[in-house]
């Protein structure tokens, strides 16, 4: 059953096909915090957004919508001027959205498997292990993604059957190893991973929000896991460049 926060959260986010300034009545003006460092703060920006990229004639898709606590999250398409692929994550207090992360990518692929960066299953089940999965997830970020032991990697991932929608990587358990022993010409990883900001969960599903550097620039990482009998099974990304401060335009920061 879809949640009213989740049914809310897709009303606001389709308002960015009408730039109807209605559709962010969710959103609470006085107590919002916005972390795109792209937007101004508050519901007043965000319909100032929604009337510009209105524009454009978007088409938003919400691909998959998750609910932890006081949090939703959702896996987006968005094609404006451009096709890009987004993570979207509002916090809650009551029935009115207080704070808003985001993580957006140019839509790239299919990969050498086949996939795109949104395709696959998208019910969520398993709602008995939220929490075992959320732990699984939270060990290979700290363990093999921020300390580098990526010789435990096959600990976390199923080495039979694992499902890769990053469209620089194909599927199986051998490719992603390789990608993440991947180093840029100056030595360091082409993806590295440095703090984890946060790990949302609901069922089978399992988001964790991370910073690092990829290809040597500070960047955001936003990774979706699927995961079947404890292991991880698919998964899906964005990578989004942070921008320099002198640029933003709140004082919120990414994270």
């Amino acid at each position: 059953m879809t949640s009213i926060r989740k049914k809310q959260i897709c009303a606001l986010l389709k308002g960015i096909e009408s730039g109807d300034p209605s559709s962010v009545a969710v959103v609470n003006q006085d107590k919002y915090i916005q972390h795109n460092p792209q937007t101004h703060e508050g519901g007043e920006g965000l319909a100032a957004l929604f009337k510009r990229l209105a524009k454009s004639n978007p088409q938003v898709n919400i691909v998959r919508v998750f609910e932890d606590a006081d949090f939703i999250f959702a896996h987006t398409e968005y094609d404006f001027a451009n096709s890009n692929i987004g993570f979207e994550v509002f916090r809650f207090d009551g029935d009115q959205a207080i704070e808003h992360w985001d993580n957006i990518q140019r839509r790239k692929g299919p990969n050498t498997s086949g996939h795109s960066m949104v395709d696959g299953p998208t019910e969520v089940t398993d709602l008995d292990k939220t929490e075992d999965n959320r732990q699984i997830v939270k060990a290979l970020i700290n363990e093999v993604l921020i300390n580098g032991r990526i010789e435990a990697l096959e600990t976390f991932i199923d080495s039979e059957c694992y499902t890769e929608h990053n469209p620089r990587i194909a599927d199986g358990f051998l490719a992603l190893r390789t990608a993440l022993n991947q180093v840029v010409p100056t030595g360091v990883k082409a993806i590295l991973y440095e703090k984890n900001h946060r790990i949302l969960a609901e069922g089978n599903f399992v988001l964790s929000v991370s910073e690092g550097a990829a290809n040597g620039i500070h960047s955001a990482f936003y990774d979706l896991f699927r995961l079947s009998s404890g292991k991880i099974v698919e998964h899906w990304d964005t990578t989004e460049v942070v921008a320099p401060r002198d640029e933003w335009k709140n004082g919120n920061g990414k994270f």
